[in-house]
């Protein structure tokens, strides 16, 4: 079968599948249950990861989600290259997104436990989505 044109859908298709069959052998050297703690981080269920980490599916891996993606996965430097270089040929402007974003830190708080777990993952999606607001708004405000 004859190569796609570089830029067409296909090509594109290609690239997409490119950095997920990296994600795909990165989970499969971790510990069973980084899937589940990989849903609970990103505030998805578990179908979304196997959707994303499926070379198959064409679904691309939004790139506010690498941060997350790479800290849970504990990618090593070469893996993250790989990953990095394939997601930049399959979307060149959301890599240039990723690069042109201010810094991130990580702040740990402690949340009640409300004794049942789709409570407290609830709660952990109304933080994690206010600070994620706010923090949108300061980024959007950075420049004035």
């Amino acid at each position: 079968m004859p190569k796609a044109p570089k830029g067409s859908v296909q090509d594109s298709g290609d690239a997409v599948a490119a950095y997920k069959a990296v994600l795909q052998a990165v989970l499969d050297k971790r510990p069973s249950g980084t899937r589940q703690r990989l849903a609970t981080a990103l505030g998805k269920n578990r179908s979304f990861i196997s959707q994303i980490s499926n070379p198959a599916y064409a679904v691309p891996i939004p790139a506010r989600h690498l941060d997350i993606i790479f800290e849970i996965c504990h990618f090593s430097v070469d893996e993250r290259e790989a990953f990095l270089a394939a997601y930049g040929r399959a979307h060149p402007r959301r890599l240039e997104l990723i690069k042109d974003a201010a810094p991130r830190r990580e702040l740990r708080i402690q949340l009640p436990d409300l004794g049942h777990d789709s409570r407290n993952r609830a709660l952990e999606k109304v933080v994690e989505d206010f600070v994620q607001k706010v923090a949108e708004l300061f980024e959007e405000n950075r420049d004035n």
